[in-house]
């Protein structure tokens, strides 16, 4: 499944209106008392709100800075875009609520996180040999259903009572421990081939071992017991169709969190990234890199503390499922 960090936070507004106006700054909102001023909300969010300041000054700076450097184009947004609608399915709508987004709002997310991976795929090399390997054992999407029970004697008789022909999503509804496949007679949506390790297991093996419309034996696991089905599976085209994609996923599998924030370290300091802001003046240091405790150092240019993409809440409600299936 696609893992989405958290859109950039309200503060960013803030942020990038402190920089309009002259010293005294513009008014937004007028009382008999006096003005409250972009300047004046500015200084109160950075006392209640620093760390978040600085998350949204770090995530400005990166799209500007490699914005001039990579492209992102319309037709990759909206493939982002429709990817997701079909990973959350019925719950996109309530994912972009959450987090007060609109799809345009979702889009600009989505930006800075192709911007991201550009960055960091873009010194990454494979071998044509690694590609076909890759190929080979990659496996195409499938859409899971489970339903999951605390003991093997219930998994039992809901297994006998699938073979009698009932129906799977009923008795998800009836029985899972899975409330958020549960609901949606125990669908855990469309799976695609890194999405099948992100499951505990023994819950990824059988996905290994199912045809289509198979319905599993009782699969035991931390959780309880799942019976699994895979309902549909995508086909899995030539070598020369799928070239290019599986160029790339393959270069994604050799980019960790550390190669990504190394990258993105190098990209802030090319572009000679220099914060005026005293209150913000370690935004742009790593960790290696920042001085330590008690000593005066001065800052070092171009460095980030950006986290790289981490899966946020909303996925997590609509993908709850998968922790109860992990």
């Amino acid at each position: 499944m696609k893992k989405w960090a958290l859109p950039l936070s309200l503060a960013a507004g803030v942020l990038a209106l402190s920089g309009c106006g002259d010293s005294e700054g513009n008014v937004i909102a007028t009382s008999k008392a006096g003005d409250v001023t972009d300047m004046e909300l500015y200084a109160e969010m950075k006392d209640k709100y620093g760390p978040q300041m600085e998350q949204a000054l770090q995530e400005l700076m990166q799209k500007k800075v490699l914005s001039d450097k990579y492209e992102v184009s319309d037709e990759e947004l909206d493939k982002e875009v429709e990817t997701a609608k079909e990973q959350l399915g019925d719950q996109y709508e309530m994912f972009l609520a959450q987090y007060g987004l609109d799809e345009d709002g979702f889009k600009e997310f989505l930006k800075l996180e192709l911007l991201r991976e550009k960055a960091a795929l873009a010194d990454v090399e494979v071998t044509d040999a690694e590609v076909q390997e890759y190929y080979d054992a990659w496996q195409p999407d499938i859409n899971v259903s489970h339903i999951l029970v605390e003991d093997e004697a219930k998994a039992k008789e809901i297994k006998q009572q699938l073979a009698d022909g009932g129906d799977f999503a009923e008795l998800a509804k009836e029985n899972s421990t899975d409330p958020g496949s549960a609901e949606n007679g125990g669908s855990l949506g469309w799976i695609d081939n890194a999405g099948r390790a992100q499951f505990v297991p023994e819950f990824t093996e059988a996905l290994g071992t199912l045809k289509v419309n198979e319905v599993s034996e009782p699969i035991k696991s931390d959780y309880g017991y799942h019976i699994i089905k895979i309902t549909e599976q995508k086909e899995k085209g030539s070598f020369e169709d799928l070239k290019d994609q599986m160029t790339e996923e393959l270069k994604k599998t050799k980019v960790d969190s550390t190669a990504l924030q190394t990258k993105l370290d190098e990209e802030m300091e090319a572009a000679d990234v220099k914060v005026e802001d005293e209150d913000f003046k370690g935004a742009f240091e790593s960790e290696e890199t920042a001085p330590a405790e008690g000593t005066e150092t001065a800052p070092t240019e171009g460095e980030a503390t950006e986290e790289p993409a981490a899966e946020p809440a909303a996925e997590d409600d609509a993908a709850a499922t998968e922790e109860e299936a992990k």
